[in-house]
C-alpha cells in the first residue's frame, strides 16, 4: 500500500476504515449501521469496492454476503495523515501544530498532564 495514496482518504473512508479496526470483519449493512451516518446500503458497498480498488480493504465472501476488513493498518493511516498535516499545514514545525491545538482547542489538565509525561520520555530516549 502506497502512504500516498492513504494520504487521499475522503471522511467516509476514513469512518469506514475506523468502522472495520474497530469491529474486525464486516459486512455491508454492519458497516452501514456502525457509521453512524444515514447513508443508503449502495453507497456503503460502492464505497467499499472503490476503496478495495485502492487497496484499503479485502473482502471475502460469506454465502450471499461480502465481509469486509481493512487492508491497511490503523497506525500506517493515522502516522500518515498526521505528518501529511504537519507538513503541509506548520511547514513540518510540530511545534507549531501542538501550539496551535493548546491555543484553539479545550485541553483537560489531565490531558496536560499526559503530553508532559510524553515529552519526558521523549527526552530521556534521546
Amino acid at each position: 500500500m502506497q502512504g500516498n495514496c492513504i494520504h487521499r482518504l475522503g471522511d467516509l473512508q476514513l469512518r469506514i476504515l475506523q468502522v472495520l479496526w474497530d469491529d474486525g470483519p464486516s459486512s455491508v449493512a454492519a458497516v452501514q449501521r456502525a457509521t453512524g451516518e444515514d447513508l443508503a446500503y449502495t453507497t456503503v458497498a460502492t464505497m467499499l469496492r472503490k476503496m478495495e480498488a485502492r487497496g484499503l480493504v479485502t473482502h471475502h465472501e460469506s454465502g450471499r454476503r461480502y465481509i469486509y476488513r481493512a487492508a491497511v493498518k490503523r497506525d500506517e493511516v493515522t502516522h500518515g495523515i498526521a505528518d501529511r498535516l504537519v507538513d503541509r499545514l506548520f511547514h513540518g514545525s510540530l511545534t507549531g501544530a501542538v501550539n496551535h491545538l493548546l491555543e484553539t482547542r479545550e485541553v483537560d489538565p489531565d490531558e496536560l498532564d499526559d503530553l508532559e509525561r510524553l515529552i519526558q520520555r521523549h527526552r530521556m530516549r534521546s
